[in-house]
């Protein structure tokens, strides 16, 4: 006898197909759908401030959903001012100065690693007028490469450029419209939920609701442990900037790579300022790879990948796919998202351990 599909099946594996269209979509339009994702991350983060806002009362009168809206984006907006506001002066007090310092920087490193060098029979010299040279040589013999290479870059990076002020100036537009419909958005969503799945969905929505609560929270106390360590660490190393540098690299941990980066640069450049010989370079090392260390391996997996029931190595696969599909953005995006990603597996792993297939 044929196997035929009957009317229900054929019409799940149109809907699956439809659904399966619609991710594959999605993945093809990353770059563009990333201010809508991290608008809609933003606005999950954001809502309940917006809620408890909208409860109060202005006098007799309620306090305006949208007026709550937008005092919450506000003080996003000015967070993220404060910490730039920080950075600025940091950078504005060293540059000018590491200005004036490279010279006699490298005269000593010239002085440090050129006998070296020279044992291994590498007559390169490391001060101003050695690089120099080396420059002129290398600008003389390769210009127009090194022109067609400038050119490429500037178009490259103009082009990026204009994609992340895109991004920018799109965000909290998506922001403001999510947040002054997010109750509707949602329950427009849930109601095309197969009236089937209505109950699994729910337990589901309420699991993930809870872990992303537990990932907000393990974050923020990832970026306060870490901001105090980093302020101590170069306190005690006698760092005159110890405090702003160690707030800019612990707040700013929430970025992979930039929170580190951007602290060690500053720590590096207030070394090289501040103090005469390898003092500072070796006490920035240390403070900095340790540092590494603790977030890498002992906080980020415990207080965050621990708390939303994700390994280690989840975590750093996570922030690789996530990056690789969404660009920086999604490096952003990845563990929240992997949150929920981990209760669907979860929930999926469940049911076909109890399905005949697996069990006969």
């Amino acid at each position: 006898m044929p196997f035929s599909f009957t009317d229900e099946q054929k019409q799940t594996a149109l809907w699956l197909g439809i659904a399966l269209l619609l991710v594959a979509l999605m993945v093809a339009l990353g770059p563009i759908l990333t201010p809508f994702i991290a608008s809609a991350i933003l606005a999950y983060a954001l809502n309940p401030g917006v809620d408890w806002l909208s409860r109060r009362r202005i006098g007799k009168f309620p306090f305006p959903r949208a007026l709550a809206v937008l005092v919450v984006i506000l003080l996003l907006v000015f967070a993220i001012l404060a910490v730039i506001l920080i950075v600025i002066p940091v950078l504005r007090k060293e540059l000018p100065l590491l200005q004036n310092q490279i010279p006699a920087f490298l005269t000593k490193l010239d002085g440090v690693i050129g006998p070296h060098l020279q044992d291994f029979g590498i007559n390169v010299r490391l001060d101003g007028t050695g690089i120099k040279e080396m420059l002129t040589k290398q600008l003389s013999t390769s210009g127009d490469e090194i022109w067609s290479s400038v050119l490429a870059s500037v178009k490259v990076g103009g082009t990026a450029v204009l994609g992340w002020l895109t991004t920018i100036l799109l965000v909290p537009v998506v922001l403001f419209y999510l947040l002054q419909d997010w109750h509707s958005i949602v329950d427009r969503v849930g109601k095309l939920v197969p009236r089937r799945w209505q109950g699994k969905t729910g337990s589901m929505t309420q699991e993930v609701d809870s872990l992303l609560a537990q990932y907000l929270r393990g974050q923020l106390l990832v970026m306060l442990v870490l901001a105090i360590y980093y302020s101590t660490g170069l306190a005690i190393a006698g760092f005159d900037v110890a405090l702003p540098v160690g707030i800019i690299t612990g707040l700013l941990v929430f970025i992979p790579y930039v929170g580190f980066g951007l602290g060690l640069v500053l720590a590096l450049i207030a070394a090289m300022l501040q103090f005469d010989g390898l003092h500072g370079l070796i006490a920035v090392a240390i403070v900095y790879g340790i540092g590494q260390v603790l977030e890498s391996f002992i906080l980020t997996p415990r207080l965050v990948g621990e708390r939303i029931g994700l390994h280690p190595l989840v975590v750093i696969f996570a922030l690789m796919a996530f990056g690789q599909l969404f660009g920086f953005v999604g490096i952003l995006l990845a563990l929240p998202c992997s949150a929920v990603m981990s209760v669907v597996v979860k929930h999926v792993k469940a049911h076909y351990l109890n399905s005949s297939f697996y069990q006969h």
